[in-house]
């Protein structure tokens, strides 16, 4: 993995720890082109993070700051491992908690959130992380990111989201929400 853009682009990345599914480097470069210059100047929020990968990419590419939240301490080290190869730790803050642990702290405004949860993640958990990420998350002109697999348990959006682009690469599905 690399990071594809910006003031980063060419870092090859940390080994992807096992049982942690990055999203590939294509996807991302497709997630990338369609927020466009949508990711300068906005502050990320990287959800089941894994590697850190989206996170590092949108920082790489003029995002002022990102917080990545991973639950598991092997793939926490090789988000901050990403982070000190691409130089960009001084905009970032690692926080190593379940995702809804974390939502349920005093939100702070997020432009963009990625969200990339396990495949085998549950519906009630996927559910409730993108409520809660509606109640108090998101600033304004926000995008939210999902990955999941094609084919795949969809969760219930909240009413004020609509779909802004549906992009499919092999088993994985990536939808990007914005507000109506």
């Amino acid at each position: 993995m690399r990071v594809i853009a910006g003031s980063a682009k060419g870092t090859r990345l940390s080994p992807v720890p096992r049982g942690t599914r990055p999203v590939s480097d294509r996807a991302r470069e497709g997630v990338f082109s369609s927020l466009g210059a949508g990711v300068e100047e906005k502050s990320v929020l990287d959800l089941y993070a894994g590697t850190g990968a989206m996170g590092v990419e949108a920082l790489s590419r003029g995002a002022v700051a990102a917080t990545f939240v991973e639950r598991e301490s092997r793939a926490v080290r090789t988000i901050e491992s990403n982070l000190d190869l691409t130089g960009l730790q001084d905009v970032s803050s690692v926080v190593r908690k379940p995702v809804l642990e974390y939502l349920g702290e005093k939100p702070s405004k997020a432009g963009i959130a990625f969200l990339d949860p396990p495949y085998d993640a549950g519906p009630f958990e996927l559910d409730e992380a993108l409520s809660m990420l509606a109640s108090g998350w998101l600033g304004p002109g926000w995008t939210v990111v999902l990955t999941r697999p094609t084919g795949g348990y969809m969760p219930v959006v909240p009413v004020d989201w609509r779909v802004a682009r549906r992009l499919v690469y092999g088993d994985t599905l990536i939808v990007l929400y914005r507000e109506v």
